[in-house]
């Protein structure tokens, strides 16, 4: 999934007043567990009661630009979920389902990653193999590196100028100067929605924050990529989480979310543009 251009690009105090409105409000109607699409009103309601100032949303009964823009946003972000995401989102049995039929039409040659699991519920890591066979069958020959265990790191002149704080699942083509790095989060075991799974929403943001910073500075850009999966654990426990997700991709943290099958639908086309860009290096002489 990738944002709508609509609210690319927008200043960091309207991503501020989301997440105040997400904290007063909810993120889902309580007792329903329905996505919240606040109106204006509901909106300025929200900000008399943090001691904001309703007049930034309504002033004289009629929304302001900012107040449009953020009933838009909420707007957007309910029909992305409930539209684009949930439909994708797999069990593990689902997840079996499409790893068996991938590995059979594309008969992959790299060693498929198992689960952390153990007794019954030990299986293929389901996502991270569909990810991994998808970038191995439409990336032929692009070097990349499955499993990076090193920090990702970009240098130049033999210098580093910039270390991420932590290790990513994926990277193209090595974790040194790479073009594309991923995260993958798959939950098709857990019971319950945990501190774990939040902090892995927060690492993902850390990652986004710093490649933001490296790019404003060194005019270097890394694409970043999460991909995430368990339909249980994201959609029935997880909703408010999968809300930071939108926001996180519209705030330009992440280039692209994607979402249980969505990995089988997108990466042929995602891999295709890390070609182009390799090609690219390769032709000025920077590819490694």
């Amino acid at each position: 999934m990738r944002p709508d251009s609509r609210f690319l690009a927008l200043p960091k105090d309207f991503w501020a007043a989301v997440r105040s409105i997400g904290e007063e409000l909810g993120y889902t109607t309580r007792g329903q567990g329905k996505l919240r699409t606040p109106s204006a009103a509901e909106i300025a309601s929200a900000f008399s009661r943090l001691d904001l100032d309703p007049a930034e949303i309504l002033n004289d009964g009629k929304a302001t630009r900012l107040g449009e823009k953020l009933v838009d946003y909420f707007k957007c972000r309910a029909d992305m979920l409930e539209n684009h995401v949930e439909p994708r989102l797999m069990n593990a049995e689902q997840a079996r389902a499409l790893f068996e039929e991938t590995k059979a039409n594309v008969r992959p040659k790299t060693p498929i990653p198992m689960n952390k699991q153990t007794g019954e519920k030990k299986a293929p890591a389901y996502l991270t193999a569909l990810v991994n066979m998808m970038i191995e069958h439409h990336g032929q020959e692009l070097p990349v590196n499955f499993d990076p265990r090193q920090l990702t790191t970009i240098t130049k002149n033999g210098k580093p100028l910039r270390t991420l704080a932590r290790r990513v699942d994926g990277a193209c083509p090595h974790p040194v100067n790479p073009i594309a790095i991923w995260e993958i989060k798959e939950y098709y075991y857990t019971t319950t929605f945990g501190s774990r799974i939040a902090d892995g929403v927060y690492e993902t943001l850390l990652d986004g924050m710093e490649l933001e910073e490296a790019s404003a500075q060194l005019k270097i850009d890394v694409k970043h990529y999460l991909m995430v999966d368990a339909h249980f654990t994201w959609w029935d426990c997880g909703k408010s989480y999968l809300c930071r997700i939108v926001d996180m991709l519209h705030m330009g943290y992440v280039d692209e979310v994607l979402f249980g099958r969505e990995v089988v639908e997108e990466m042929p086309r995602i891999v295709r543009e890390w070609k182009e860009i390799y090609a690219q290096r390769a032709s000025d002489g920077s590819a490694s």
